[in-house]
């Protein structure tokens, strides 16, 4: 069942190993049309010429992030346009959160960012089977997302959250909390 008349796009971002992949998922699942689109896929499309987000990002580096994040809204707001719920999850961060609304013009934006703690976040990395963290640290990549990032959205801490939890707390409060600016 959805809450909305309308199709929209529901971001869904934090950190790495906040748990984006699994409650995108989740979220996505609760509607009768839904379409999980992960925004690192356009990264990971460029074969060759790739240049890597590092902390201190080449203009190269930056413009291949802002490319990845057209793309992304592109298709989210083409899903949306044929009748399907979206849920982006991708890590944005700073400025280009409010760029996403902006790609996303005429189209109900609503924003999650999920904030554990960079305690969790180490915890949640030990378990995973992939190693999101090289260059960046939990702690660096969590200051980031809490000092340079808008606060627009439901921001949600889910450090003592279960995926159930988090998916439970995202659907009772997105519709009157997570709205921004995209229509």
């Amino acid at each position: 069942m959805t809450h909305l008349q309308n199709p929209g796009v529901i971001i869904v971002t934090g950190a790495m190993a906040s748990g984006k992949s699994t409650i995108a998922q989740r979220l996505a699942e609760k509607f009768e049309r839904a379409v999980h689109l992960r925004g690192d896929t356009f990264r990971r499309m460029i074969v060759r010429g790739r240049e890597e987000l590092l902390p201190d990002a080449s203009e190269e580096a930056l413009a291949q992030l802002e490319l990845r994040y057209r793309l992304s809204a592109s298709a989210a707001a083409a899903y949306a346009a044929a009748g399907f719920q979206v849920v982006l999850q991708d890590i944005i961060i700073g400025p280009h959160m409010q760029n996403m609304g902006n790609f996303l013009k005429g189209v109900p934006v609503y924003i999650v960012v999920l904030t554990p703690n960079p305690e969790a976040l180490h915890q949640r990395e030990a378990l995973r089977d992939k190693n999101g963290y090289g260059i960046w640290s939990p702690e660096e990549l969590d200051r980031r997302l809490r000092e340079e990032t808008p606060r627009i959205g439901l921001w949600l801490d889910t450090s003592d959250l279960t995926i159930e939890q988090t998916v439970d707390v995202i659907w009772e409060r997105i519709w009157s909390e997570g709205k921004i600016e995209g229509e």
